[in-house]
Formats: C-alpha cells, sequence, structure tokens
C-alpha cells in the first residue's frame, strides 16, 4: 500500500507511456461524453423525474438510466474494445486494457431535490491505473478534467488546489458528517470539525470539486463506490492535492475517501489517527 504522495519519477515516466496526442484526445472525449449526459440530466432536473428506490436505500431516476446508457451508447461506437463499468448497468468486459468507470448523475439525492449539487462522474483507467477524470456539474455549468501527467482544468483553465496550510485557517466538507458516526469514523470527523476553521455539508462530487480548485480545502466521505471515487484521484493529485482513505493510504478499494490540498494532508490524517503501521 502507498501512502499519498507526489508521484515518483518512475511513475511519471510510465505516464508517458501514453502519448500527448493520445492523452488529449482521451480527455477531450471524456470531457465531451460527460457534456453530453449533463445534458441528459438537466431534461429532467427540477421536472420530477421517475424515482425508484434501490435496494440499498439510495434514488435512481429515469435521468440516471438515460444518461447512463448514452454514455455507454458512446464509449462502444468509439472504443469498441474497452470494458465499461456503470453504476447503473454493472460491468462489460473489454479486451483493450482500458475501462470507463461511469456515475451517471453523482447526488442523486440532490437531483430529485432539484438541488444543483449534482454531477456526472467519468474515469478512464488504462492497464488497471486511474488514467483521466472527468466530473460535470451541468446545473452549475463547471466541468473539472484532468488526465495523469498534463495538469488539472476547470472549464479548460488550469486548476489548482490551495494554499491554506492549518487546519485551524480551513474550510472542511463532507456529504454527511453524521454518517461518519455510523461508519465508525464518528471521533475522527468530530476532530477534525472541531480544529478547522468552518466545516461545511457541500458534498458528494461538488466537495471535491471545491477542493481540486482551490475553494474548499479538505473533503470527507466515509462510505464510497469505485464509481463515486474513481475520476477523483487523477483530478486531486493533477490539482496538486491528495485522494487517499481515512487512514491516509492511496487507494480507491477501501470504500471511503479524504481529499486534501496537500498542505494539509498530514496534518489531518494525523488527527484522524487511523494510519496503519509502517
Amino acid at each position: 500500500m502507498k501512502f499519498a504522495k507526489s508521484w515518483s519519477d518512475e511513475e511519471r515516466r510510465n505516464s508517458l507511456k501514453v502519448s500527448e496526442k493520445t492523452r488529449r484526445e482521451l480527455l477531450e472525449f471524456a470531457v465531451a461524453l460527460a457534456r453530453g449526459a449533463g445534458d441528459i440530466t438537466l431534461k429532467y432536473f427540477r421536472k420530477r423525474p421517475e424515482t425508484s428506490v434501490k435496494s440499498d436505500g439510495s434514488f435512481v431516476t429515469v435521468a440516471d438510466r438515460e444518461a447512463e446508457a448514452y454514455l455507454r451508447r458512446q464509449i462502444r461506437e468509439r472504443f469498441p474494445d474497452d470494458g465499461i463499468l456503470g453504476e447503473e448497468e454493472g460491468e462489460l468486459a473489454g479486451r483493450s486494457g482500458r475501462r470507463w468507470i461511469l456515475d451517471p448523475i453523482d447526488g442523486t439525492y440532490a437531483f430529485v431535490h432539484g438541488v444543483p449539487f449534482f454531477g456526472v462522474l467519468i474515469a478512464l483507467e488504462i492497464d488497471a491505473e486511474m488514467f483521466a477524470g472527468v466530473i460535470n456539474m451541468p446545473a452549475l455549468g463547471e466541468i473539472v478534467s484532468a488526465a495523469k501527467g498534463g495538469g488539472c482544468f476547470l472549464n479548460g483553465e488550469p486548476a489548482r488546489v490551495s494554499t491554506t496550510a492549518k487546519l485551524a485557517d480551513a474550510l472542511l466538507l463532507c456529504t454527511d458528517f453524521e454518517s461518519a458516526g455510523h461508519h465508525g469514523f464518528g471521533p475522527a470527523a468530530t476532530s477534525l470539525q472541531r480544529t478547522a476553521k468552518v466545516s461545511r455539508t457541500w458534498g458528494d462530487c461538488y466537495g471535491y470539486v471545491l477542493v481540486a480548485t482551490g475553494r474548499a480545502d479538505v473533503m470527507l466521505d466515509p462510505v464510497m463506490n469505485l464509481w463515486d471515487c474513481a475520476p477523483l484521484l487523477p483530478i486531486m493529485e493533477e490539482a496538486g492535492g491528495t485522494f487517499t482513505d481515512w487512514r491516509g493510504v492511496k487507494t480507491l478499494a477501501t470504500g471511503n475517501s479524504i481529499a486534501t490540498n496537500g498542505l494539509l494532508f498530514e496534518e489531518v490524517i494525523e488527527l484522524i489517527g487511523l494510519r496503519p503501521q509502517q
């Protein structure tokens, strides 16, 4: 397991195995996908779309299903050998070494209630490594995108994390602080809230957009699925920040996450007190 850090020289060299032209084309395609799916969601936003409740208690709407169907169709037409994993329709195996990971609406609860803090999430994995990520906040007109080794962008302009160096000066975000207690992180979340200057629940993917673009400093989630967090790793690292689990480990596999501006990473992880023994 790796602790959060900047990429090593070896990792940087490996990122160059994808040419600059290919990196640009793949990211442009991912952004176009996210924009198209976002347009679909806006057709239903604040229109009381047909909604049902899944077995895990979360909402799913006709907009989720239509947006994911669009994403899958576009990917299959452009890259028929690529794999696809989506929240609503499961996994389609590929044979190219690439896999697209899709969440057509992250923040469906917000979407159903007419709140604009929902987004389309798209990640591209190449040879089991997260290569690119896109978050489209269609109701807010913001698209954050990044590909490994190429930087992070907000609506096409370079984006960077904040320079806040002390948690006492930081804006701390979480989708739901109370849920942290339900999943064993209650004392840690309380300590972070007490130490941070301000805490807010501008959550789901929007919280990570704010950290990646320097408008917030730390974002927490006690529960995450792969499609929730896959695009966040390349976005946060290309923006100069960190994306780990609550123990400070750079991973997408443990079902929880913390994003920081990098400068606050050590203070946050030490305060949480869950760092594994090295």
